[in-house]
């Protein structure tokens, strides 16, 4: 059987890939190793499924730091507005969360793949379930068609590899792609977890007097060796056994991996601001005040009233204050030492979990090699490129979701069309 059109990977760019090309008349072949389409995506969001995020382009580019400038030709082609059109159009209502994150109103994964699917059926693409794909074959420096591990060769005039990264492997992203590109003689960037929570063997980590705590509306730094800040975020992070996660933990865990590469050290800084909105002088100054104001009250149960709980014991400790203290024998150095770690409280971090435990893959297929208008090799004709297997990665939040659409799309419709 001879297709036009041969995608490999039934997941978010997979499926956009299928859909734009077979809605440009191309014979389609959608391939995917497991018994069931769109897993991730039908995960993501917290099972609600982040369809995207509607800030402004280049808002959308600044919360894609990995390589996002690249994308700029795939959203002239399909950008998140676009994206929110081709859902509303399918019949999906969606709304608009916190920082411009949009969910369909049924706040189900469900509902997005199951339309996304449906739709790759009613436009004919013959889609081949339990295939796992062997190799891409290739003659005369062009693509020819795929042999599947049954043994069974399937030509094609055009390849789409959409097979994903290594992140979230029970989903079927286990690295496939890679080999297939290295084959067709792409560079593969080297690969690290992104969106990752971050490891820590400080004692406070170890003895896990904090675990479980949430902190809210706080900011995460992490300083480079010579005490530079490389990043910063603010919003929410939780302690757990092994480190910190949450929203700006995960923010920042890339910079974390990027930092103990470059100066080939074991571990640096993050520190948390637990008052990002005031100075130094003003969270001295508003603490002592409270003090001040229940002069017979130990300092301990008066700073539960504006630090969490859980942290007040050891905030106290590292800054040398007993807990027992009142406002008529506080010494004011270290009060001065108190404030200035609740701006900035250390934790030494180590790495970060797993790349099968991050949300998302960095790295990938080199993207000097690709051709950012139509995703298509430099080096191989009729190869395509789409998603998490490119060397792009954002934050959470619509973001990657994103990029797997717009690359997705812009590959379909130029495979479909060449």
């Amino acid at each position: 059987m001879k297709y036009d059109v041969i995608v490999i990977g039934g997941g978010s760019a997979g499926l956009m890939a299928s859909i734009a090309a077979s809605k440009r008349g191309a014979k389609v072949l959608l391939l995917d190793k497991g018994e069931k389409l769109g897993r991730k995506l039908g995960i993501s969001g917290g099972g609600r499924c982040n369809v995207t995020n509607n800030k402004e382009t280049d808002e959308l580019i600044k919360h894609i730091p990995g390589n996002g400038r690249f994308l700029y030709s795939s959203f002239a082609n399909f950008n998140n507005r676009d994206i929110i059109a081709f859902f509303e159009n399918l019949g999906i209502a969606l709304k608009e969360e916190d920082n411009g994150r949009m969910f369909p109103v049924t706040d189900r994964a469900k509902t997005v793949v199951d339309t996304l699917v449906g739709q790759v059926r009613k436009q004919g693409v013959e889609i081949k379930l339990n295939a796992p794909v062997d190799t891409i074959l290739y003659e005369d420096n062009r693509v020819v068609g795929v042999r599947l591990r049954s043994g069974d060769v399937l030509d094609s005039r055009a390849v789409i590899v959409a097979s994903g990264g290594k992140s979230v492997p029970q989903t079927g992203s286990t690295g496939d792609g890679y080999h297939w590109a290295e084959k067709a003689g792409h560079t593969i960037t080297e690969l690290f977890p992104t969106e990752v929570p971050l490891t820590s063997n400080e004692p406070f980590i170890t003895s896990k007097e904090l675990q479980g705590l949430s902190l809210r509306d706080v900011s995460l730094s992490v300083w480079n060796p010579k005490g530079k800040k490389i990043i910063e975020h603010q919003g929410d992070m939780i302690f757990t056994h092994f480190g910190i996660s949450g929203p700006i933990a995960l923010r920042c865990s890339q910079f974390v991996v990027k930092a103990l590469k470059q100066f080939n050290v074991g571990n640096v800084e993050a520190s948390v601001d637990l008052m990002p909105d005031d100075s130094v002088d003003e969270v001295y100054s508003r603490t002592l005040k409270l003090t001040e104001l229940e002069p017979k009250k130990s300092v301990k149960n008066i700073l539960k009233s504006c630090l969490p709980e859980k942290m007040v014991p050891l905030l106290l400790k590292q800054s040398g204050l007993a807990e027992s203290l009142t406002y008529d024998n506080l010494p004011r150095q270290e009060w001065m030492q108190l404030a200035k770690l609740i701006k900035r409280f250390p934790i030494r971090v180590y790495g970060t979990l797993s790349i099968e435990d991050a949300f998302v893959t960095g790295g990938g297929v080199n993207l000097k090699e690709i051709d950012p208008r139509t995703m298509e090799s430099k080096l191989v004709d009729g190869l395509y490129f789409c998603g998490e297997i490119l060397d792009i990665h954002g934050y959470t939040g619509g973001y990657n979701i994103t990029a797997a659409f717009s690359t997705g799309y812009s590959a379909g419709m130029n495979a479909a069309i060449r």
